[in-house]
């Protein structure tokens, strides 16, 4: 076995030139929309080639057909509309940023909750609760007391892996697990009990499925496909469709069923880097072959909304890509229900911010969805921009008309209220057994076995079983992201009521035919066990968090390494299982481990793979491994791009393994475990150079207020800004300290996401910036770098260096460069894997600095001016 070696790491994997960024969130908080949020930043966008193949795409046969009853009826309603009316359908806001008042007076077509959201922000709401706002809401929307509109709104909600945001409901794994599980009838059959569960609590629309083919599994939102490879996604979009929505020739959205959203469109997986909210170079034609095939399956199906995605493709925002969106989409394909943005995504198009944005509707985008207060101000732009001719009165007609068409397609104009529908407040199905029976079946199928040395599994329940690891009793982290909360995180086993740990079900099994099962998290124990199941993985992550520069696991911190080999010492036999979100490169974990099991995500039901690999009181197999891989297996930590049917295509275990009981285990106990990136490979983080570097953002702060800036000049505060000119035009910025304050400036990951720069650690690389001090300081200066860790986002973390000693004798003696070895900032408690603030330096004492060029430079840590000695 060889000894890791990492030499030095390739910080250029991080933010590759042509991407963009992802999904936002509303706060530093656990809680975030179905998708994301961004500030008003308008991004650079190249344009995309103006040839367009419309050839490559299909004319579908959707097995949803328009109706003349249907259309006439759309028709008379469309008629009686004002022009408010019209547009007030067209906005979706969030519960949290409006009141059944809002809904009163402007009688929106349709809100939604985030995740992390709550009734009342009140993590611990009942159905009861859930069913009371959605009845509110509904009841406003057709009081036509204030608006004289009659329209009954909508409720829309990321029900992603069963109903994910109420307490005690059934978790699906997610969807990487049911990949490979490859079973379309059984997605069908998880469809339909989400549709029951969300109807409880009197929900109408869920976002989902998501039909990503990712091709990059360095992307965080790698767990929500299905597969890298488009034939399993293609069938399962078509299944979910038909079990939330019903069949088109049976009972196609009756009461017992919710509308679906085929998401995110086009090329989400595919982006530069795996970088979420990136950027797609696909062709064309790899674009339909690979990214569309889940719309070719799930708007065959009949679903009938569409979510547009926040990449770009070829530079160009999805959400203001009238080709995609109208030519392609609707009128070439044939979709007619309705295209529904993602959080904010509108703001992301060159020219728009969130409240402004008459781009995305002429584009194609029939309902912004827009929480924060931005909706009120879009709500009144959009209206304005229809007046002064900026968006056709016919662009409006049209997206109305579509909205109008699912609605009495739902039956929403004849159904009961919320409160009154069929399933609504039958709280016994939530987690009801069945239910869970269902579930549980998911995680059996789901799991993939790698490695089974000796054929050590199934393994007796008769055994003194040893439950180890962070994972083994921990149904948040079984559970991953968009669980409970948005992130998944600040979750304990008592927010899972109904629910069962892995170490439940082992316990169960063993104890049930005579054996022992001890829990011991670190792996201590008084009697020496007959084995070990080690139950350990990825913390909880959702998109943009969730990204990462390479694939291994645990870089820089080996902690469950070390208890594999700890366990291993002592000749117990150990047994991995493994919670992931993607596949990860985990060679020194492979080898340390006799069997091991790619669990994935398995949600509330962890005794599902207890089922698995123990055999029964007889020690016979009670149920065998079905799963097999649908991400090929990456063979280095550098190999995030491995998929089938690439010319190169080299995996450690192929796209389709999966090992059954009884067959030879092929993985070797001595894989390679060294980690070797050349000096060429090395890149600068650059940060600033007179122009943010993404996926970075530059914010001023005086106290508690914030900003970004867009102008020349700024006040704020107790601070003052201007752009200055170091080499060329406008390539430094000023700031101006009045002191009575702790104000400064800071370089934010974009919507606050944890970034992943670990590598820039490990290059030994330096905090460089250049800096003139044109005012000796009247306080300290403080630079400073901010982190959040997973298991505690509402808890930052990061750490401070004191330059004043350095700024000092540099005072009008013109620009200087200040370096900083990074590992000072580590050693004082800075998570570089969880990095939000690269750079920030403040005072809170008077003082006149500008500043340029700042970046991560590798091999400069050795011979930086303050290092950590």
């Amino acid at each position: 076995m060889k000894t890791t070696m990492i030499k030095k790491k390739k910080l250029a994997l991080l933010v590759p030139a042509l991407v963009a960024l992802t999904a936002c969130n509303q706060d530093s908080t656990s809680v975030q929309k179905t998708e994301t949020a961004t500030p008003n930043k308008v991004e650079d966008q190249s344009q995309v080639t103006s040839t367009h193949n419309i050839d490559i795409w299909p004319t579908l046969d959707i097995a949803v057909k328009k109706d003349e009853k249907i259309e006439a009826s759309v028709e008379s309603l469309l008629a009686k509309m004002t022009l408010e009316q019209k547009v007030a359908q067209m906005i979706q806001p969030e519960i949290r940023d409006i009141t059944v008042e809002d809904m009163r007076k402007y009688g929106f077509g349709s809100y939604l909750n985030g995740g992390g959201s709550f009734p009342s922000n009140n993590k611990q709401s009942t159905p009861q609760d859930w069913i009371q706002l959605a009845e509110d809401m509904y009841q406003a929307s057709i009081d036509d007391s204030l608006d004289g509109s009659s329209i009954p709104t909508m409720w829309g909600t990321d029900a992603v892996h069963g109903h994910n945001n109420v307490i005690g409901a059934t978790l699906f794994p997610h969807n990487i697990g049911l990949g490979a599980a490859n079973n379309p009838d059984l997605i069908e059959k998880i469809a339909e009990i989400t549709a029951k569960e969300v109807m409880v609590t009197g929900i109408d629309w869920v976002f989902a499925p998501t039909v990503a083919v990712v091709r990059d599994d360095r992307w965080g939102r790698t767990y929500e496909g299905y597969s890298e490879d488009p034939e399993i996604v293609r069938s399962y979009s078509a299944a979910i469709v038909k079990g939330l929505q019903g069949h088109a020739d049976g009972d196609f959205l009756s009461d017992q069923r919710v509308i679906s959203t085929v998401k995110h469109f086009v090329g989400d997986g595919g982006t530069v880097g795996g970088d979420d909210q990136g950027d797609n170079i696909s062709s064309e034609q790899e674009l339909f072959d690979i990214h569309a095939q889940g719309y070719v399956g799930g708007l065959t199906a009949g679903s009938q909304s569409v979510m547009a995605s926040f990449n770009s493709w070829h530079g160009k925002k999805i959400h203001g890509d009238e080709y995609l969106l109208t030519q392609v989409l609707k009128e070439k394909m044939g979709f007619d229900g309705f295209v529904v943005g993602d959080w904010n995504g509108h703001g992301q198009i060159k020219g728009c911010t969130n409240d402004n944005c008459p781009q995305a509707v002429n584009a194609g985008l029939d309902i912004y969805m827009v929480p924060t207060n931005a909706w009120k101000p879009l709500y009144e732009n959009t209206i304005e921009q229809v007046k002064a001719g900026d968006i056709k009165m016919s662009r409006i007609d049209d997206a109305v008309r579509r909205i109008l068409r699912v609605k009495v397609r739902a039956g929403l104009f004849e159904k009961p209220s919320p409160a009154k529908r069929p399933f609504s407040g039958k709280t016994e199905l939530i987690g009801a057994k069945e239910h869970r029976d269902v579930a549980r079946q998911a995680v059996r199928e789901s799991l993939v076995l790698l490695k089974n040395q000796d054929n050590i599994l199934p393994l007796s329940p008769s055994l003194n079983v040893l439950v180890a690891g962070d994972g083994a009793d921990n149904i948040g982290k079984q559970s991953g992201g968009w669980t409970v909360t948005w992130q998944g995180t600040g979750n304990n086993n008592n927010d899972f009521p109904g629910g069962t740990s892995i170490y439940d079900g082992i316990a169960k099994q063993v104890e049930s035919a005579g054996g022992s099962a001890t829990l011991s998290v670190d792996g201590s124990f008084d009697k020496k066990p007959d084995v070990a199941v080690v139950v350990f993985g990825e913390d909880p992550y959702a998109e943009g968090h969730g990204d990462r520069d390479n694939l291994e696991y645990q870089r820089g911190d080996k902690r469950d390494l070390a208890l594999l080999k700890k366990l291993k010492a002592q000749g117990i036999p150990v047994v991995s299982l493994f919670i992931s979100g993607r596949a990860m490169w985990v060679n020194p974990e492979m080898n340390a481990s006799d069997a091991f099991v790619a669990v994935w995500l398995p949600g509330s039901e962890g005794d599902g793979v207890a089922e698995v690999i123990f055999a029964d009181k007889d020690n016979q197999v009670q149920h065998d491994f079905v799963g097999k891989l649908s991400f090929s297996w990456p063979k280095s930590a550098n190999q995030a791009v491995v998929n089938r049917g690439d010319a190169d295509y080299d995996p450690l275990l192929p796209y389709g393994f999966g090992l059954k009981y009884g067959e030879t285990s092929t993985l070797s106990s001595e894989l390679d475990e060294s980690v070797v990136v050349s000096d060429a490979d090395l890149t600068r983080e650059m940060l600033f150079d007179g122009k943010m570097h993404k996926p970075w953002l530059m914010w001023l702060f005086s106290d508690n207020d914030q900003m970004q800036p867009n102008a020349n000049t700024h006040e704020l505060g107790a601070l003052s800004y201007r752009t200055v000119d170091m080499n060329v035009q406008e390539d430094a910025r000023q700031i101006v300290l009045k002191g009575g304050a702790k104000a400064g400036l800071r370089i934010v990951s974009k919507s606050n996401f944890r970034e992943d720069l670990r590598s820039a650690l490990e290059a030994k690389s330096a905090l460089t910036f250049m800096v003139s001090v044109l005012d000796e300081p009247k306080g300290r200066i403080m630079v400073g770098t901010r982190c959040q860790k997973a298991e505690s986002p509402t808890d930052n973390c990061g750490a401070e260096i004191d330059i004043t000693d350095k700024l000092k004798p540099i005072v009008h003696h013109g620009w200087a460069k200040v370096d900083i070895d990074l590992k000072c900032f580590a050693d004082k408690g800075t998570s570089f894997g969880d990095l939000v603030v690269p750079f920030e330096i403040y005072s809170t004492e008077s003082a006149t600095l500008q500043l340029a060029a700042i970046s991560y430079e590798p091999n400069k840590a050795e011979k930086a001016a303050i290092s950590c000695q």
